[in-house]
């Protein structure tokens, strides 16, 4: 008799999960048959969470679990991917998505505004890595995607603190991938442009107008553009793609 060997049912982390592009990218993922926890930032959120985790199980046929952890808190990263792989038995995939904006001119900002930023953009960005690499390493698989921006490439005015943080999160990736490649260990960072979501919804139609100006696509993105790469990158099939930032944003880097 031929003994096979099964692979086993993936399970992912999203950070920053309960809105916007990470909750499109839960979506995503749960439809595709990951396992999901779905993470908020704070306990405040945590009701919207677990209502969005039993959806995803009673539509997609998955388990799915909420988890209150603030990511910039050493601690409190390492609780939530604890709780996924007590949840799950495993961690597979690891979405870093949480992130903050306090944008203002840099002769204006304050301190704390940047230090938050950094805090849970990349701070965070490093805690959740670091929390889940001694698990994927010792399982020998394991996916990781971190959400940059095309802002952490191309820098922007009034967001010197999110761009750094973004530029940061590049750097952090890539040399993750070197470090964990041998041990089948992924590491890439999608980079979205302008995208519907509560931040971009703030914009006047003034801003909106110059922002789509400058995009060839001539219209923002939508969570489910960003949330479909993440999920290829997450995937069996994305194997052989290491170190990589992939820019999704119509265009506008051109």
């Amino acid at each position: 008799m031929t003994e096979t060997c099964e692979t086993p049912r993936r399970s992912a982390v999203v950070t920053g999960s309960s809105r916007g592009i990470g909750r499109a990218v839960a979506e995503e993922l749960a439809r595709a048959g990951f396992d999901v926890c779905v993470n908020c930032s704070s306990a405040r959120g945590l009701d919207e969470a677990r209502s969005f985790a039993a959806a995803l199980e009673a539509e997609h046929g998955v388990r799915a679990i909420a988890a209150a952890a603030d990511v910039a808190d050493a601690d409190e990263a390492e609780a939530l991917i604890a709780a996924a792989q007590e949840a799950f038995g495993r961690v597979d995939v690891l979405v870093n998505n949480a992130g903050i904006t306090r944008d203002g001119l840099i002769a204006r900002m304050k301190e704390e505004d940047f230090d938050a930023v950094v805090g849970v953009n990349l701070k965070g960005t490093f805690n959740c890595c670091k929390a889940a690499v001694s698990r994927m390493m010792k399982q020998r698989y394991g996916r990781i995607v971190n959400m940059s921006s095309v802002v952490g490439v191309s820098g922007n005015a009034g967001q010197a603190n999110y761009a750094a943080s973004k530029a940061g999160v590049i750097g952090l990736t890539k040399s993750l991938a070197r470090e964990l490649a041998a041990r089948n260990v992924t590491a890439n960072a999608v980079a979205p442009g302008f995208i519907e979501t509560d931040m971009t919804g703030a914009l006047s139609e003034k801003q909106r107008e110059a922002i789509v100006g400058r995009i060839a696509s001539k219209r923002l993105g939508a969570p489910e553009d960003v949330a479909a790469l993440v999920r290829f990158l997450a995937s069996e099939e994305a194997g052989y793609i290491t170190g990589q930032v992939i820019c999704i944003d119509g265009g506008m880097s051109l």
